[in-house]
C-alpha cells in the first residue's frame, strides 16, 4: 500500500506518518509540505509545494499511490469565513479533484473534527465548512472515503503541536496522560494514525469516526 500524507509538519499528520513507517504494510509514504519536516527514511518521499489550491504542476508525483491521508488544517481562529473556506475546502477539494483523475481507486482519509456540522448550516463557521468539506470527499466517487472526527488527542513518540500553547498544556498534563488514555472521548496520535491505516485493510461500514470510533480500532490492525 503507498499512501498520501498531507500536513506532516502538525500533530496529526506526523503521526500519521511515523505510524506509516512502522507498519510493515506501507510500502511508500509520499509527504507534500510547503518547508521541509527533514524527515528521512527508506520508504518516505517528500515533495516541496508552495500552493495547495493546485495540484497540477506536482501530478506526476502524485500518480501511483493507492492512499490519501489528508492531515491539513488550521485553526479558524481570526479567519473570515471565506479565508478558512479557502484553506479547508478549496484547497482540500484541488488535491481531491486531481488524486480522483488520477486513480479513483485511492482511499482518501480527511482529518475534520468533533463537533463538525454534516448538515453546512449551523450557526459555527468553522463547523460548517469542515462539514461541507467532508461532504465533497465522501461523495465524489473515491473506492473509499472516511472523515476522522478526533477531538482531545495526545501526542505520543516525540510528536508536537504546531500551536505552542497546545504544546505547554501538555506538558503539564503528562503526569495524567495515563488516565486521560482510558477515557473514551481521548485518543492519541498514534491511534489516530493507526485507525487511518486500519480502514486501509478493514473497510469500515462507518464514514464519520469519532475518538470513540477511533480508539474502538485499538489493535485491530493486524
Amino acid at each position: 500500500m503507498k499512501v498520501i500524507i498531507t500536513g506532516s509538519s502538525g500533530m496529526v499528520g506526523k503521526g500519521a506518518l511515523i505510524e506509516c513507517v512502522e507498519d510493515e504494510r506501507i510500502e511508500r509514504v509520499l509527504i507534500i509540505n510547503r518547508k521541509s519536516i527533514h524527515y528521512t527514511h527508506p520508504k518516505v518521499k517528500e515533495v516541496i509545494h508552495a500552493d495547495f489550491s493546485d495540484f497540477n504542476s506536482i501530478k506526476d508525483d502524485l500518480a501511483g499511490y493507492d492512499a490519501c491521508f489528508h492531515c491539513m488544517g488550521i485553526s479558524a481562529v481570526g479567519l473570515s469565513e471565506k479565508d478558512y473556506n479557502h484553506i479547508t475546502f478549496e484547497m482540500t477539494e484541488a488535491l481531491a479533484k486531481v488524486l480522483f483523475e488520477l486513480n479513483p481507486q485511492t482511499i482518501f482519509s480527511y482529518v475534520s473534527g468533533t463537533g463538525t456540522d454534516s448538515s453546512e448550516n449551523g450557526r459555527i463557521m468553522w463547523a460548517r465548512v469542515k462539514g461541507k468539506t467532508e461532504n465533497l470527499i465522501l461523495k465524489m466517487g473515491f473506492k473509499d472515503a472516511y472523515a476522522f472526527r478526533p477531538g482531545a488527542i495526545i501526542p505520543e513518540k516525540g510528536v508536537k503541536s504546531k500551536t505552542g500553547w497546545y504544546n505547554f498544556f501538555y506538558v503539564i498534563t503528562k503526569p495524567i496522560f495515563p488516565l486521560l488514555k482510558k477515557m473514551k472521548s481521548v485518543t492519541t496520535s498514534s491511534q489516530l494514525g493507526k485507525a487511518m491505516i486500519h480502514v486501509l485493510f478493514h473497510p469500515s461500514e462507518l464514514k464519520h469516526l469519532e475518538n470513540v470510533d477511533i480508539n474502538q480500532l485499538k489493535n485491530l490492525n493486524r
